[in-house]
């Protein structure tokens, strides 16, 4: 029988392959063999978060892209580097955060094999297959402050109501996988290289990360 017959879309689920207990290594360790939803077959390798398990902020974008894939590691494309600017530009240490993806393996399209791989949104169901291994970063990392990077990543952890043209710039507090969390949604990165006014964009997302970088002086002052 194929394996394309696995599971139906309602049953993908990443939980099985969670392990119970260990830290950051272990996680990413079960992770490089997770095959909770169909992505895994197409991709390279998981790309799982990376950063210390006592950093203050926990950025999550969308899914890894090309060479995410290829590298292993998330946001060391052109996205990671805007984004590195952006983030000390608005006093935020990137070596002091934790950056992840909602979705942990990249999902594209070719219109002709050895082609270019284009980007592919992933759907709410392979978000949320891929929720437990969000919800064990948070545990073992328990940030102060959670960068949101993007639609994607918004609804994965706030619901698919979530705009991020709404709320993002603001210091929001929630339930997020039974742990109060305060999040600051913004852009994802790749948007900003995608505009077609790249200086205001970029602007845009520094000023999202600098409300960002008040609320975890604040927190500090407490």
């Amino acid at each position: 029988m194929s394996s394309r017959a696995e599971a139906p879309e309602d049953a993908y689920t990443a939980a099985p392959f969670v392990p119970d207990h260990g830290g950051l290594t272990a996680l990413r360790r079960a992770a490089a063999d997770c095959r909770g939803c169909p992505l895994h077959r197409d991709a390279t390798r998981t790309v799982f978060g990376a950063g210390s398990a006592h950093a203050r902020v926990m950025l999550v974008g969308e899914q890894p892209g090309d060479q995410e894939d290829r590298r292993g590691r998330p946001f060391v494309g052109p996205a990671g580097k805007l984004l590195d600017r952006a983030l000390e530009e608005a006093g935020l240490d990137p070596a002091d955060a934790y950056v992840t993806n909602a979705v942990k393996h990249f999902k594209f399209t070719r219109a002709e094999p050895r082609k270019r791989r284009i980007h592919k949104a992933p759907t709410l169901r392979e978000a949320a297959a891929c929720g437990p291994w969000l919800a064990a970063e948070l545990a073992v990392v328990g940030p102060e402050l959670i960068v949101v990077l993007g639609a994607t990543a918004g609804k994965a952890l706030l619901g698919s109501s979530f705009r991020v043209t709404e709320v993002r710039g603001t210091v929001l507090e929630e339930e997020i996988h039974g742990r109060r969390e305060r999040l600051v949604p913004t852009v994802h990165p790749s948007s900003v290289l995608r505009a077609d006014d790249r200086e205001a964009a970029y602007r845009g997302l520094v000023a999202d990360l600098e409300v960002a970088a008040r609320a975890l002086a604040q927190n500090t002052g407490r």
